[in-house]
């Protein structure tokens, strides 16, 4: 009963057609698609980014060695 069938959904897009004409609507898609394009380069940029400004660990580094000692300070 609470179910929108094919018919309905029919009616509804012949109505927004009629409103808004195709032209406008499809600029509107196009708008949205630039937009969801943008939204994707940006994420692999920030991603691209964030693994360039990574350090490299000391595995990564080839026949580097680190030499170092720890001591612990005396509190008082």
């Amino acid at each position: 009963m609470g179910g929108l069938s094919i018919w309905h959904w029919l009616i509804v897009l012949l109505v927004v057609v009629l409103i808004f004409g195709t032209k406008k609507l499809r600029n509107i898609g196009q708008d949205l698609g630039g937009a969801v394009k943008g939204f994707k380069e940006g994420v692999r940029g920030g991603e691209a980014e964030a693994e360039e400004a990574k350090p490299a660990s000391a595995q990564q580094i080839a026949g580097t060695t680190i030499d170092a000692e720890v001591k612990k300070e005396k509190t008082p």
